[in-house]
């Protein structure tokens, strides 16, 4: 009877021991299944409850883009650091989640032009997976200009017919411009001239002359803002309201069409042009990404100016700015 009871309480003690440790286990293994979800997880978590201690800059932002063009974007941090996790995020319009950017795990970010407003911010973590930095915020702006649709890209030819053409206000081309007639004279715009050659019927060459007697100029400056124009020439500033005064639809040798947008002088400086022409080829309101400028005191006779056409570009551009908006032209 005694052996009986004996084995019976050497029975319990040794299932209460494998209910024990049974119990250990599931809970080390549900420990483990734990920490792997929090790896797993910490990016997405990091990008929203981060403890930052430095500073990221980005770098190589377009003033705009065309539809195909290739984003590259640089990371760099305020101090030399040995740490190389980096995540961008890109958040699209509309979206209210930031998403990792599959493949973009180093300092460089290297994509293609497709979605305007698109945000995209850098993250670095430190060897704990702690948010080390994480950059402002920049957008993409994508700007075609006139289109990519078959139309679009007649009329930029200067092939349209004239119930197409409208009215446009000044406030189409308000703004900080800048001539590129400088950047030609840097020999910036060489790449141009190479790449048009290539294509075109002329040299290099040829066309940097051809292009140097369109784009010469001393107005090196204008700024509009609600009618009011300011030409910046040779240290001096000269200014005055301009008023609308129609279009007129030029046809060239070749052919094709252009339209000049006039304005003429309401009141202002002696030194103001009675008429200023713009020309961008666009032919309805539509906010201008560059534009050649004619004026003078004689509408007619600008009509007939066709070689000389200074040309101006968003002042915040760079050389390298203006020279991939040509090249996608």
């Amino acid at each position: 009877m005694r052996l009986k009871k004996s084995f019976i309480f050497v029975s319990v003690l040794a299932l209460s021991a494998t209910l024990a440790a049974c119990q250990d286990s599931t809970e080390q293994t549900n420990n483990d299944t734990e920490s792997e979800q929090e790896h797993t997880t910490d990016d997405s978590s990091n990008e929203t409850e981060s403890n930052e201690t430095g500073e990221i800059a980005i770098e190589g932002l377009g003033h705009h883009y065309h539809t195909g063009d290739t984003i590259e974007l640089t990371a760099s941090t305020s101090e030399n650091v040995d740490y190389d996790h980096w995540h961008w995020y890109t958040k699209e319009p509309g979206q209210t989640e930031w998403e990792v950017a599959s493949g973009q795990q180093s300092e460089t970010f290297s994509d293609e032009a497709a979605t305007d407003g698109l945000e995209i911010k850098a993250t670095l973590y430190d060897d704990d997976h702690n948010v080390y930095a994480e950059s402002e915020v920049v957008t993409i702006i994508i700007d075609d200009h006139h289109g990519h649709d078959e139309e679009s890209r007649q009329i930029y030819q200067g092939y349209f017919d004239d119930d197409q053409v409208e009215d446009r206000d000044l406030s189409d081309w308000e703004g900080d411009w800048q001539s590129v007639y400088p950047y030609l004279v840097n020999g910036d715009l060489d790449e141009v001239f190479e790449h048009k050659a290539e294509e075109g019927s002329m040299t290099a060459e040829e066309y940097k002359d051809y292009y140097t007697t369109g784009y010469e100029t001393d107005v090196e400056r204008i700024i509009i803002d609600n009618g009011h124009v300011t030409f910046f020439e040779n240290d001096e500033e000269y200014s005055g309201e301009y008023e609308y005064d129609g279009y007129e639809i030029l046809t060239y040798e070749k052919g094709n069409r252009g339209v000049r947008f006039v304005y003429e002088l309401a009141e202002g400086d002696d030194e103001m042009p009675q008429y200023i022409q713009f020309s961008d080829h666009i032919i309805f309101p539509t906010p201008s990404s560059h534009f050649h400028l004619y004026w003078g005191d004689d509408k007619e006779e600008l009509f007939e100016e066709v070689t000389h056409w200074p040309t101006y570009y968003p002042s915040e551009l760079d050389a390298d700015g203006i020279v991939r908006d040509q090249l996608a032209h």
